[in-house]
């Protein structure tokens, strides 16, 4: 895939960007620079490879999953202007 120069004038436009005649051309190359390297990237067999979660071959460091501060919820709600049932009551701003 490959775009051509009124595309990319057109997404331009679209996207409110006044860009000049150069770069609009600089930009078409490197759009067309990108779907090259996509396109030679999909063309690489992948069956049989695993995912990986890394780039590198590291070990994650992983934590205990626990609470390490206390619940200060209503010390925060006293300071608020309207609550009610443990949640903040804000005005209506849509109508």
């Amino acid at each position: 895939m490959s775009l051509t120069l009124e595309q990319v004038r057109r997404v331009a436009h679209l996207a409110r960007l006044d860009i000049s005649e150069t770069e609009a051309e600089t930009t078409l190359g490197h759009l067309n620079g990108i779907f090259t390297l996509i396109e030679a990237m999909q063309a690489v067999d992948t069956k049989g490879i695993e995912p990986m979660a890394h780039a590198q071959d590291v070990a994650q460091r992983l934590r205990d999953d626990r609470v390490t501060e206390e619940n200060r919820r209503a010390a925060y709600q006293a300071v608020a202007p309207e609550t009610e049932a443990g949640l903040y009551l804000v005005p209506k701003v849509i109508e």
